[in-house]
């Protein structure tokens, strides 16, 4: 009778001991897992920012004038104006292009007489 108990205290280790180890597979593949996904990640993320610096970089070529003028000439078909439909504008004074200045953009409203040359 006296082996009873130390049986049954065995048999709690046993079963204590095995349910701790699945645990630790389990959170160990938990582990592992997450380590997978978190190396997908990173790799999504290091995509994501050279699809962003290639996107930067296009966005400013399409500031510069060159690339305007080139898609409004081959894609949009755009070509100057012939002289007969350019309009000239008395007291107008351009400004140099790219000065970043407006100086000139509007013309004196004493001057324009609606358009007529």
């Amino acid at each position: 009778m006296k082996q009873r108990p130390f049986l049954a205290l065995w048999t709690m280790a046993v079963i204590a001991t095995v349910a701790a180890f699945v645990v630790h597979l389990a959170l160990r593949g938990r582990t592992v897992d997450l380590g997978y996904q978190l190396g997908r990640a990173r790799a999504e993320q290091g995509r994501l920012r050279e699809v962003k610096r290639v996107l930067s970089l296009e966005a400013a070529s399409y500031e510069t004038p060159q690339r305007v003028e080139m898609v409004a000439r081959s894609l949009l078909g755009m070509t100057p104006p012939p002289p007969e439909r350019v309009i000239t504008l008395r007291g107008f004074v351009p400004s140099a292009a790219g000065d970043g200045e407006r100086g000139g953009d509007t013309p004196d409203p004493a001057v324009n007489d609606g358009g007529a040359p």
